[in-house]
């Protein structure tokens, strides 16, 4: 048996698991003392849950990564561990990597239900993650609707006019290429990715001293992650230059760090880069 499940780092790849593995909610009544295990999924509940209906939010439902952090002012915080979960004697689990990968097999076998959020790899996987949370919430209206803003916001975005390079750069000294969520949002915006390799990779430093991009993403600089990496490749004299020298477009990160619905945000701020000098 289990007794403790402790809370591990953040990955999109952990976000989703077997089907077996999630207990479904059954009943037509809505779910009443919801308990909320990462930030990820706390964004679901807030958006799709009653503020009455929340029992918990895991501790981080507040830090500047979270995207309704303001929404999750005043609403008790719960460690994502086993016992501080079980005592407060919730009717439904929310979560998308919190408590580990055997959380949702252990709570279900605790007789808790437990909703697991999904993985968008897509923009086009967007509306269908947060379809079925809100099928799961028992909160179809309220997910219908941010589908709808979301697509609507989505169409009418109008990508550059004319087609320039751009560098995701992070405070922990990496970049992304094509296959990521980060180049189709570029895409969607109508801007090239400056990194031409699929995947993500450290920053190619010895390129950036030869040739620069039209434009540089900055991402988690506001956390103040940029100290602690101090020695990362985001700290080397090439990086900041690109940082001083190219119009920057800032990503809050709560628009980028769980996927969801509010990545529209940061579609809508690149497509609307400022136009300026090409490299």
């Amino acid at each position: 048996m289990i007794k403790r499940l402790t809370i591990i780092a953040f990955s999109l790849a952990a976000c989703s698991a077997p089907a077996d593995q999630v207990a479904s909610v059954e009943g037509n009544k809505a779910p009443r003392r919801i308990v909320s295990l990462d930030y990820c999924a706390d964004q679901y509940v807030l958006a799709l849950a009653e503020r009455e209906d929340i029992l918990a939010l895991s501790p981080y439902s507040e830090d500047e990564y979270s995207y309704l952090r303001a929404e999750a002012a005043g609403i008790p915080k719960v460690r994502p561990v086993a016992e501080d979960v079980l005592a407060l004697k919730p009717d439904l689990i929310v979560r998308t990597y919190g408590g580990g990968p055997q959380a949702a097999a252990f709570f279900a076998a605790a007789g808790v239900p437990v909703v697991q959020i999904g993985y968008a790899a897509t923009l086009a996987d967007v509306p269908g993650v947060l379809e079925q949370a809100a099928s799961d919430l028992q909160a179809e209206e309220k997910g219908a609707e941010i589908i709808g803003d979301y697509r609507e916001r989505l169409d009418a975005i109008e990508p550059q006019s004319q087609p320039r390079t751009i560098l995701y750069m992070t405070s922990g000294g990496v970049t992304t290429g094509p296959g990521t969520m980060i180049d189709e949002m570029f895409t969607a915006a109508g801007l090239v990715n400056y990194e031409t390799r699929p995947g993500w990779h450290a920053l190619p430093l010895e390129r950036l001293a030869r040739e620069k991009p039209d434009l540089v993403a900055s991402a988690f600089y506001e956390t103040g992650t940029d100290y602690m990496d101090a020695w990362s490749a985001s700290g080397h004299p090439v990086a900041r230059r690109q940082l001083r020298e190219r119009p920057v477009i800032p990503l809050d990160s709560a628009w980028t760090a769980c996927g969801g619905w509010f990545l529209i945000e940061a579609i809508e701020a690149l497509a609307e880069a400022p136009a300026g000098e090409s490299s």
